[in-house]
């Protein structure tokens, strides 16, 4: 069975998850918003740490951070002002993941991912422009594909493609 993770191992592991200017924007408006715990916002203006980021920039929405902040805090069932400890913690996390991230290049690192997937997209998108035509002659021919020849003495399959009706 696996052990559950501490709750500020959680919420930190949480924060390095997002996107660097998620984080950024989160550090702002951790500092220009009051911050509240267990709900979204709050009636006398108190925000949650994702809708302070959302507000200050970053587009992001995660709710892995949410529930982690939650149970970092210890949220009841009624929302609140976040304490100054709390606080303190939170933008501490946050400092240190952002401060990481710039020491370690992983900002690098997640560039040259999301290029390597856009190309493998883009190779397969051509692969399959390449073959959707020669399939669309072959339909309105009549035809379908054969997986290839069968070799009536062995019984095995012979390399090639043939077509049939």
């Amino acid at each position: 069975m696996r052990r559950p993770r501490r709750p500020a191992r959680a919420l930190r592991a949480a924060i390095d998850e997002m996107p660097l200017a998620t984080r950024q924007a989160m550090l702002d408006g951790i500092a220009r918003n009051p911050i509240i715990v267990g709900a979204y916002a709050a009636p006398d203006g108190g925000v949650c740490p994702m809708l302070a980021a959302h507000r200050n920039g970053g587009r992001t929405s995660y709710a892995a951070f949410a529930a982690a902040w939650d149970r970092y805090a210890r949220a009841g069932r009624r929302s609140r002002r976040a304490t100054s400890r709390e606080l303190k913690a939170l933008t501490a996390m946050l400092e240190a993941s952002v401060a990481e991230e710039d020491v370690r290049g992983a900002g690098a690192l997640r560039r040259a991912i999301a290029e390597h997937r856009s190309i493998q997209y883009a190779r397969a998108r051509r692969e399959e422009l390449a073959v959707a035509p020669y399939e669309l002659e072959l339909e309105e021919l009549g035809h379908s594909p054969s997986p290839g020849r069968t070799n009536c003495s062995s019984g095995t399959m012979q390399a090639g493609e043939v077509l049939s009706r």
